[in-house]
């Protein structure tokens, strides 16, 4: 994003006290180069969401462990895809942001590993012998699933818990405890006691309340403009331009004609 677009933004709403933005480069090279037009620079608030995807997927997408893991679920997943025990079906993986939603993953891996705890040879035609058929060698992993589900399980409980109460002085001492529930070793436990260090600081040097530390809002914003273009057949670049100032603030008729003659 070039930071003159930020100017103008910040010309009609005001200059923030903080921006909240994800991890993208762009966006971060603009605020940054924004940032050297002020005399104090605006606090940078980093959207736990992301942070906690990308430390996720720092940790373990290239590891071993977690490659066998998706490559079994991937081939299990085919194996008992309409059948009987296709309610036991893995969550999809994503090519693209894998690791927003992975604690759904982490939660059926838990499962499946209490059934691939029973010992003793399975009865002929049950469940525990088709879940061993289309997900062979699954124990052998147990102790990555078992430190994966917990991982993702902690994170998705620190991001709920700063969703809905905000960063300040106890959520912070709150996931920090959570935190020592993972292995020393853990490089999502060091990344995100790095974040919270950083932006309890920031909190202190803005307010006394808790502070937001989710883009969630605009991307929901995002999220039903989408919808609402993918009902029409044809990307309208008009029409696209326009929709996203329909779903914001109070509209008039004036600024609905301003609109139309600005869009060429």
């Amino acid at each position: 994003m070039n930071y003159r677009d930020l100017e103008e933004v910040f010309k009609i709403a005001g200059n923030p006290s903080a921006i909240i933005k994800d991890t993208d480069y762009t966006l971060n090279k603009g605020v940054t180069l924004y940032n050297k037009t002020q005399e104090k620079p605006i606090s940078l608030i980093e959207d736990i969401s992301h942070v906690v995807a990308k430390s996720l997927k720092k940790e373990f997408e290239q590891t071993k462990n977690y490659k066998q893991f998706t490559e079994l679920i991937n081939k299990g997943s085919a194996r008992i895809r309409n059948t009987d025990i296709a309610f036991l079906t893995p969550p999809k993986l994503r090519n693209k942001a894998r690791f927003q939603n992975v604690s759904r993953l982490g939660k059926w891996g838990d499962k499946m590993m209490k059934h691939f705890n029973i010992r003793g040879r399975a009865k002929k035609g049950s469940i525990l012998e088709k879940i061993r058929k289309a997900f062979p060698s699954f124990s052998s992993l147990k102790p990555f699933i078992l430190n994966f589900s917990k991982t993702t399980a902690i994170t998705s409980e620190i991001m709920k818990r700063l969703k809905n109460r905000g960063l300040e002085q106890s959520t912070y001492d709150d996931c920090k405890l959570m935190l020592k529930e993972l292995p020393r070793s853990s490089r999502t436990a060091k990344s995100l006691r790095d974040w919270l260090d950083r932006h309890l600081k920031i909190q202190k040097e803005l307010s006394s309340y808790p502070m937001p530390i989710s883009s969630d809002i605009i991307e929901s914003l995002f999220g039903k403009f989408k919808y609402t273009i993918e009902k029409s057949p044809q990307n309208d670049m008009n029409h696209s331009i326009l929709i996203i100032p329909l779903l914001c603030g109070k509209i008039t008729e004036q600024k609905i004609s301003n609109a139309l003659n600005s869009v060429k």
